[in-house]
């Protein structure tokens, strides 16, 4: 894999949207190259500055992204791909005005996955594993046109409870307003 040969698949990639990949994703787009070959050509692009290594197995096309505002969104839906998440907690309660602390840097994600803190250099994503249903955890999230679907202000007022975080920090005449 070399710098030329990969700047030009991923600014393919990039033309139609996609940017963060998954080392499985690589090995598809590179099928040519050995699992070691693709292992040492991912380090050196790495090197390079062609790609930034978000966590293990994860890696962003730092020239795709255009300034996404929503990046640590889409590589939480990339690290629990085919699993049901949705932002909550703190992170939904924020949004709606009813915790004052808004986190910049932090999203806090409600997922049918494996629960999880993930460091990356766009910011910290956690995973809370949740048992409900499909079909409820549906009702319990509105889409807001983002890469991840939001709890709606009383589905993360009662995950917060059933996980059992930082409920003092729940202005309850926010959380209750219309």
């Amino acid at each position: 894999m070399d710098y030329k040969t990969a700047q030009l698949r991923f600014e393919h990639w990039r033309q139609v949207g996609k940017y963060i990949f998954l080392v499985q994703d690589l090995a598809k787009l590179f099928p040519e190259d050995s699992p070691k070959t693709r292992k040492e050509g991912l380090n050196r692009l790495v090197k390079q500055g062609l790609l930034v290594r978000a966590c293990r197995g994860v890696y962003v096309y730092p020239h795709g992204d255009g300034g996404d505002i929503h990046i640590l969104e889409r590589l939480a839906a990339a690290l629990r791909r085919g699993e049901y998440n949705y932002l909550s907690l703190e992170s939904a309660l924020s949004e709606y005005g009813a915790i004052s602390q808004i986190p910049l840097d932090r999203l806090t994600v409600m997922t049918t996955g494996r629960s999880g803190t993930y460091r990356t250099p766009f910011g910290t994503i956690e995973f809370t594993h949740t048992k409900r249903p499909v079909r409820e955890l549906l009702m319990r999230m509105v889409d807001a046109g983002r890469p991840l679907r939001v709890a709606t202000r009383e589905a993360a007022w009662s995950d917060l409870k059933r996980v059992g975080r930082n409920c003092h920090l729940v202005d309850m005449e926010a959380l209750h307003a219309d």
